[in-house]
Protein backbone atom coordinates (compact mmCIF):
# COMPACT_ATOMS: atom_id res chain seq x y z
CA UNK A 1 0.00 0.00 0.00
CA UNK A 2 0.69 3.44 -0.43
CA UNK A 3 0.11 6.49 1.80
CA UNK A 4 -1.22 10.19 0.19
CA UNK A 5 -1.46 12.39 2.78
CA UNK A 6 -3.31 15.50 1.08
CA UNK A 7 -4.40 13.03 -1.43
CA UNK A 8 -7.66 15.21 -2.02
CA UNK A 9 -5.82 18.30 -2.42
CA UNK A 10 -3.83 19.63 -5.69
CA UNK A 11 -0.71 18.34 -5.41
CA UNK A 12 -1.83 15.21 -3.73
CA UNK A 13 -4.41 14.50 -6.31
CA UNK A 14 -2.15 14.93 -9.33
CA UNK A 15 0.15 12.53 -7.46
CA UNK A 16 -2.43 9.73 -6.89
CA UNK A 17 -3.04 10.42 -10.23
CA UNK A 18 0.33 9.44 -11.53
CA UNK A 19 0.47 6.44 -9.61
CA UNK A 20 -2.37 5.93 -11.42
CA UNK A 21 -0.87 5.70 -14.75
CA UNK A 22 2.06 3.81 -13.68
CA UNK A 23 -0.64 0.81 -13.08
CA UNK A 24 -0.82 1.49 -8.89
CA UNK A 25 -4.21 2.23 -6.88
CA UNK A 26 -3.71 -0.10 -3.77
CA UNK A 27 -3.17 3.71 -2.09
CA UNK A 28 -4.79 4.54 0.80
CA UNK A 29 -5.55 8.75 0.95
CA UNK A 30 -5.49 10.98 3.72
CA UNK A 31 -7.41 13.97 3.75
CA UNK A 32 -9.23 16.69 5.59
CA UNK A 33 -12.75 17.07 3.39
CA UNK A 34 -13.91 20.13 5.98
CA UNK A 35 -13.83 21.99 2.09
CA UNK A 36 -16.39 19.68 0.11
CA UNK A 37 -14.90 21.34 -2.75
CA UNK A 38 -11.88 18.83 -2.56
CA UNK A 39 -14.32 15.96 -2.93
CA UNK A 40 -14.27 17.08 -6.83
CA UNK A 41 -10.33 16.19 -6.76
CA UNK A 42 -11.07 12.08 -6.56
CA UNK A 43 -13.57 12.02 -8.64
CA UNK A 44 -11.08 10.90 -11.57
CA UNK A 45 -8.97 9.01 -9.42
CA UNK A 46 -8.20 5.38 -8.36
CA UNK A 47 -7.80 4.46 -4.76
CA UNK A 48 -8.51 1.63 -2.00
CA UNK A 49 -9.42 3.44 0.73
CA UNK A 50 -9.98 7.16 2.30
CA UNK A 51 -9.58 8.27 5.41
CA UNK A 52 -9.98 11.78 7.66
CA UNK A 53 -6.71 13.06 8.50
CA UNK A 54 -7.45 13.11 12.44
CA UNK A 55 -8.67 9.39 12.40
CA UNK A 56 -5.50 8.63 10.50
CA UNK A 57 -3.26 10.10 12.96
CA UNK A 58 -5.07 8.42 16.02
CA UNK A 59 -4.70 5.01 13.85
CA UNK A 60 -0.95 5.95 13.79
CA UNK A 61 -0.79 6.86 17.40
CA UNK A 62 -2.33 3.50 18.21
CA UNK A 63 -0.56 1.09 16.53
CA UNK A 64 -2.92 0.49 13.50
CA UNK A 65 -0.18 1.14 11.20
CA UNK A 66 2.70 -0.94 13.13
CA UNK A 67 2.79 -3.72 10.63
CA UNK A 68 0.57 -3.15 7.75
CA UNK A 69 2.20 -3.59 4.51
CA UNK A 70 3.06 0.07 3.41
CA UNK A 71 5.41 0.80 0.56
CA UNK A 72 5.78 4.38 0.90
CA UNK A 73 4.07 7.59 2.16
CA UNK A 74 3.77 11.13 0.29
CA UNK A 75 3.36 13.68 2.55
CA UNK A 76 1.56 16.75 0.82
CA UNK A 77 -0.92 17.09 3.63
CA UNK A 78 -0.39 21.03 4.85
CA UNK A 79 -1.56 23.94 5.90
CA UNK A 80 -0.53 25.70 2.90
CA UNK A 81 -2.10 29.27 3.82
CA UNK A 82 0.41 31.84 4.27
CA UNK A 83 -1.96 34.53 5.44
CA UNK A 84 -2.89 31.67 8.40
CA UNK A 85 -1.17 33.52 12.09
CA UNK A 86 -2.32 30.51 14.61
CA UNK A 87 1.26 29.89 14.99
CA UNK A 88 -0.07 26.72 17.62
CA UNK A 89 -2.34 25.29 14.86
CA UNK A 90 0.38 25.90 12.25
CA UNK A 91 2.86 23.82 13.70
CA UNK A 92 0.75 20.94 15.27
CA UNK A 93 -0.64 20.89 11.55
CA UNK A 94 2.37 21.04 9.86
CA UNK A 95 5.21 20.17 12.32
CA UNK A 96 4.18 17.62 15.12
CA UNK A 97 1.92 16.35 12.24
CA UNK A 98 5.42 15.63 9.61
CA UNK A 99 7.59 14.09 12.94
CA UNK A 100 4.74 11.70 13.58
CA UNK A 101 4.81 10.63 10.34
CA UNK A 102 8.57 10.54 10.14
CA UNK A 103 8.54 8.23 13.71
CA UNK A 104 6.33 5.70 11.72
CA UNK A 105 8.13 5.88 8.43
CA UNK A 106 11.76 5.29 10.64
CA UNK A 107 10.96 2.56 12.83
CA UNK A 108 9.46 0.74 9.98
CA UNK A 109 12.21 1.77 6.96
CA UNK A 110 9.20 2.85 4.83
CA UNK A 111 10.33 5.62 1.77
CA UNK A 112 9.15 8.86 3.19
CA UNK A 113 8.72 11.75 1.15
CA UNK A 114 7.36 14.88 2.19
CA UNK A 115 6.34 18.28 0.66
CA UNK A 116 8.75 20.97 2.16
CA UNK A 117 8.57 24.33 0.52
CA UNK A 118 10.51 27.34 -1.10
CA UNK A 119 8.71 29.97 1.40
CA UNK A 120 12.09 28.49 3.83
CA UNK A 121 13.94 30.79 1.57
CA UNK A 122 11.91 33.98 3.16
CA UNK A 123 12.65 37.09 0.48
CA UNK A 124 15.58 35.41 -1.31
CA UNK A 125 18.16 37.67 -0.50
CA UNK A 126 19.99 34.92 0.73
CA UNK A 127 19.75 32.72 -2.48
CA UNK A 128 17.77 29.40 -2.94
CA UNK A 129 19.98 26.77 -2.33
CA UNK A 130 19.42 24.05 -0.56
CA UNK A 131 21.22 24.73 3.21
CA UNK A 132 20.86 26.96 5.91
CA UNK A 133 22.99 29.43 4.27
CA UNK A 134 19.70 30.68 2.62
CA UNK A 135 17.44 29.67 4.94
CA UNK A 136 14.52 32.31 6.51
CA UNK A 137 11.05 32.67 6.78
CA UNK A 138 8.83 35.27 6.60
CA UNK A 139 5.88 33.69 8.15
CA UNK A 140 4.36 31.36 10.25
CA UNK A 141 4.34 29.18 7.41
CA UNK A 142 7.32 29.10 6.35
CA UNK A 143 8.78 28.60 9.85
CA UNK A 144 6.54 24.82 10.21
CA UNK A 145 8.47 24.17 7.08
CA UNK A 146 11.64 25.34 7.95
CA UNK A 147 11.20 23.78 11.11
CA UNK A 148 10.53 20.34 9.88
CA UNK A 149 13.15 20.43 7.15
CA UNK A 150 15.64 21.04 9.97
CA UNK A 151 14.29 18.25 12.13
CA UNK A 152 14.82 15.65 9.39
CA UNK A 153 18.23 17.52 8.70
CA UNK A 154 19.78 16.51 11.75
CA UNK A 155 18.68 13.13 11.41
CA UNK A 156 19.73 12.67 7.98
CA UNK A 157 23.30 10.77 9.15
CA UNK A 158 21.93 8.52 10.66
CA UNK A 159 18.57 7.12 8.53
CA UNK A 160 18.41 3.50 7.50
CA UNK A 161 15.74 4.58 4.74
CA UNK A 162 14.77 6.74 2.23
CA UNK A 163 13.74 10.09 3.75
CA UNK A 164 12.97 13.00 0.87
CA UNK A 165 11.97 16.83 1.36
CA UNK A 166 10.95 18.56 -1.84
CA UNK A 167 11.21 22.40 -1.43
CA UNK A 168 7.88 23.35 -3.58
CA UNK A 169 8.20 26.77 -5.63
CA UNK A 170 5.57 27.90 -7.32
CA UNK A 171 3.15 25.42 -8.28
CA UNK A 172 -0.03 25.53 -10.62
CA UNK A 173 -2.08 23.20 -12.38
CA UNK A 174 -5.33 21.31 -12.66
CA UNK A 175 -7.07 20.19 -9.06
CA UNK A 176 -6.10 23.65 -7.62
CA UNK A 177 -9.66 24.69 -7.65
CA UNK A 178 -10.59 24.80 -3.91
CA UNK A 179 -7.46 27.09 -2.97
CA UNK A 180 -9.75 29.57 -3.25
CA UNK A 181 -6.65 33.08 -2.32
CA UNK A 182 -4.13 30.39 -2.58
CA UNK A 183 -4.47 29.04 -5.88
CA UNK A 184 -2.02 30.19 -7.87
CA UNK A 185 -1.35 33.19 -10.13
CA UNK A 186 -2.48 31.18 -13.48
CA UNK A 187 -5.82 30.04 -11.97
CA UNK A 188 -6.78 33.04 -10.54
CA UNK A 189 -5.60 34.89 -13.85
CA UNK A 190 -7.77 32.40 -15.86
CA UNK A 191 -10.93 33.31 -13.51
CA UNK A 192 -10.67 36.69 -14.13
CA UNK A 193 -10.14 36.55 -18.02
CA UNK A 194 -13.62 34.34 -17.86
CA UNK A 195 -15.57 37.21 -15.98
CA UNK A 196 -14.34 40.25 -16.98
CA UNK A 197 -11.87 40.02 -19.55
CA UNK A 198 -9.17 42.14 -17.72
CA UNK A 199 -6.52 40.21 -15.88
CA UNK A 200 -5.15 42.40 -12.21
CA UNK A 201 -1.71 42.20 -11.27
CA UNK A 202 0.12 44.34 -8.63
CA UNK A 203 1.94 47.09 -9.31
CA UNK A 204 5.19 47.90 -8.96
CA UNK A 205 7.00 47.11 -5.67
CA UNK A 206 9.79 46.27 -3.98
CA UNK A 207 12.33 47.23 -7.44
CA UNK A 208 10.23 45.65 -9.33
CA UNK A 209 7.73 47.14 -12.32
CA UNK A 210 4.23 46.51 -12.37
CA UNK A 211 3.82 42.33 -13.02
CA UNK A 212 7.06 42.27 -13.15
CA UNK A 213 7.90 40.17 -10.14
CA UNK A 214 9.00 36.90 -10.75
CA UNK A 215 8.49 33.16 -9.84
CA UNK A 216 10.18 29.99 -10.10
CA UNK A 217 7.06 28.60 -12.05
CA UNK A 218 6.27 24.87 -11.69
CA UNK A 219 3.94 23.05 -13.29
CA UNK A 220 1.89 20.32 -11.02
CA UNK A 221 3.02 17.54 -13.85
CA UNK A 222 6.90 18.02 -12.97
CA UNK A 223 6.00 18.04 -9.56
CA UNK A 224 4.73 14.91 -9.61
CA UNK A 225 8.05 13.66 -12.06
CA UNK A 226 10.21 14.64 -9.36
CA UNK A 227 8.35 12.67 -6.28
CA UNK A 228 8.22 9.64 -8.52
CA UNK A 229 11.56 9.78 -9.30
CA UNK A 230 12.97 9.57 -5.57
CA UNK A 231 9.98 6.88 -5.09
CA UNK A 232 12.15 4.66 -8.37
CA UNK A 233 15.06 5.56 -6.29
CA UNK A 234 14.93 4.94 -2.53
CA UNK A 235 18.36 5.11 -1.85
CA UNK A 236 18.57 8.64 -2.38
CA UNK A 237 17.97 11.08 0.65
CA UNK A 238 18.05 14.40 1.31
CA UNK A 239 16.03 17.96 0.93
CA UNK A 240 16.14 19.09 -2.76
CA UNK A 241 14.17 22.22 -4.82
CA UNK A 242 11.58 21.42 -6.75
CA UNK A 243 11.56 24.19 -9.18
CA UNK A 244 12.57 24.59 -12.86
CA UNK A 245 15.43 27.12 -12.67
CA UNK A 246 13.92 29.53 -14.00
CA UNK A 247 12.09 33.24 -12.73
CA UNK A 248 9.51 34.22 -14.70
CA UNK A 249 7.39 37.46 -14.05
CA UNK A 250 3.64 37.65 -13.13
CA UNK A 251 3.37 39.50 -16.54
CA UNK A 252 4.69 35.99 -18.35
CA UNK A 253 2.12 34.52 -17.23
CA UNK A 254 -0.74 36.53 -18.13
CA UNK A 255 0.36 37.26 -21.78
CA UNK A 256 0.59 33.44 -22.22
CA UNK A 257 -3.11 33.19 -20.64
CA UNK A 258 -3.46 36.26 -23.58
CA UNK A 259 -1.59 33.86 -26.17
CA UNK A 260 -4.02 30.75 -25.69
CA UNK A 261 -6.77 32.42 -25.42
CA UNK A 262 -6.99 35.11 -27.91
CA UNK A 263 -8.14 37.76 -25.44
CA UNK A 264 -7.59 39.66 -22.58
CA UNK A 265 -6.19 42.74 -20.76
CA UNK A 266 -3.54 43.38 -18.26
CA UNK A 267 -4.32 46.20 -15.33
CA UNK A 268 -2.34 46.98 -12.36
CA UNK A 269 -3.46 47.79 -8.95
CA UNK A 270 -1.15 48.77 -5.93
CA UNK A 271 0.15 46.66 -3.87
CA UNK A 272 -1.83 45.74 -0.61
CA UNK A 273 0.48 46.67 2.26
CA UNK A 274 -0.97 43.18 4.33
CA UNK A 275 1.62 41.86 1.85
CA UNK A 276 4.57 44.59 2.48
CA UNK A 277 7.40 42.40 4.45
CA UNK A 278 6.28 39.03 3.77
CA UNK A 279 6.05 38.86 0.13
CA UNK A 280 8.50 36.90 -2.43
CA UNK A 281 9.04 39.50 -5.33
CA UNK A 282 11.39 37.00 -6.56
CA UNK A 283 12.28 33.33 -6.68
CA UNK A 284 14.39 30.76 -9.10
CA UNK A 285 15.33 27.00 -7.62
CA UNK A 286 18.89 26.41 -7.41
CA UNK A 287 18.43 22.72 -9.26
CA UNK A 288 22.06 21.66 -8.94
CA UNK A 289 21.36 18.95 -6.14
CA UNK A 290 18.34 18.17 -8.01
CA UNK A 291 19.86 17.53 -11.14
CA UNK A 292 23.32 15.78 -9.33
CA UNK A 293 21.40 13.21 -7.80
CA UNK A 294 20.13 12.04 -11.36
CA UNK A 295 16.98 13.76 -12.04
CA UNK A 296 16.90 13.77 -15.97
CA UNK A 297 12.93 14.61 -16.31
CA UNK A 298 13.09 18.01 -16.98
CA UNK A 299 10.66 20.76 -17.17
CA UNK A 300 7.75 22.31 -19.27
CA UNK A 301 8.43 25.58 -20.22
CA UNK A 302 5.75 28.48 -18.96
CA UNK A 303 3.76 29.35 -21.90
CA UNK A 304 3.45 25.13 -23.48
CA UNK A 305 2.25 24.32 -19.51
CA UNK A 306 0.18 27.18 -19.13
CA UNK A 307 -1.70 26.39 -22.50
CA UNK A 308 -1.78 22.69 -21.06
CA UNK A 309 -3.60 24.38 -18.19
CA UNK A 310 -5.79 26.20 -20.43
CA UNK A 311 -7.10 23.16 -21.55
CA UNK A 312 -8.02 21.61 -18.29
CA UNK A 313 -9.64 24.83 -17.17
CA UNK A 314 -11.81 25.50 -20.98
CA UNK A 315 -12.21 21.44 -20.98
CA UNK A 316 -13.32 20.03 -17.79
CA UNK A 317 -13.29 23.23 -15.43
CA UNK A 318 -9.62 22.07 -14.36
CA UNK A 319 -10.46 18.77 -12.85
CA UNK A 320 -8.31 15.52 -14.15
CA UNK A 321 -11.00 13.42 -15.42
Amino acid sequence: MIIVTGGAGFIGSNLVKGLNDQGYDNILIVDNLTNAEKCKNMVGLKFKDYVDKMDFANAVQNGKYGREPIEAVFHQGACSDTMEYNGKYMMANNYEYSKMLFDLCIGRKIQYIYASSASTYGGGKKGFTEGPASEDALNVYAFSKLAFDRYVQRHLPLLSSQVVGLKYFNVYGPQENHKGRMASIAYQLYRQLQESGVMKLFGATDGYGAGEQKRDFVYVKDVVKVNLFFWEHPEISGIFNCGTGTANSFNAVARALQKVAGKGEIEYVPFPDVLKGKYQSFTQADTDKLLAAGYQGGFMPLEEAVADYYRYLENSDGYIR
